[in-house]
This record gives C-alpha cells, sequence and structure tokens, in this order.
C-alpha cells in the first residue's frame, strides 16, 4: 500500500522546526514545584532547580555567606564560628573554601 501525500511522514526539515520552535509558540504549563504553585510568579530568588543542592542551598546560603563574613571582617576564629552556627570545625572550612578567599 502507498501513502497518500498528507500520511507522509515530516520532513526533517519540518521535524527540525518544531524542535527550534520559540517558546512563545510552545505549550508551556506552568505548574511550578512543592515551594510555588507557579514558576512565573516565584519568589526564590534562583529557581531551585538550578542551584546545585536546591533547596536546601537556598535555606543554607544567608547562613553560609555571614559565616565567610564574620571570618573575613571580624577574624573570628574557626572554632568560635563552629560554635555559634552549632556546626563542626570541618563544616565551617567547607563553607568558607565553598564562598571563595577569605
Amino acid at each position: 500500500m502507498i501513502a497518500q501525500p498528507d500520511e507522509l511522514p515530516p520532513s526533517v526539515d519540518e521535524a527540525q522546526s518544531v524542535i527550534d520552535a520559540l517558546p512563545e509558540h510552545v505549550r508551556y504549563r506552568d505548574e511550578g514545584c512543592d515551594l510555588s504553585p507557579s514558576c512565573l510568579n516565584c519568589r526564590l530568588p534562583l529557581c531551585r532547580y538550578d542551584l546545585p543542592g536546591g533547596t536546601r542551598r537556598l535555606r543554607t546560603l544567608p547562613r553560609d555567606e555571614e559565616i565567610a563574613r564574620l571570618r573575613r571582617c571580624e577574624r573570628l576564629p574557626i572554632d568560635v564560628l563552629a560554635r555559634r552556627f552549632e556546626m563542626s570545625r570541618r563544616t565551617v572550612f567547607r563553607i568558607l573554601r565553598r564562598c571563595g578567599p577569605h
């Protein structure tokens, strides 16, 4: 049986144009995530899926920045930082390494 012209599969060019369609030509369902019902109205500064570590990283980022600031500006010892933030010395070192030079 020979396929009729209207039943032929799309050409490679047509298939590629569908793949390369602009976002405004694609149906997008904004279903959000467990933190926000809508991606377009989310209050987070970064998407939880775009940041390594996800939600946990978003929660700990301000704490880590404060630890780095206290170490850099006030020269607090590692032991003091560990006690103040209730974590091990090793965790403080990891945070400082991740936050850049101190």
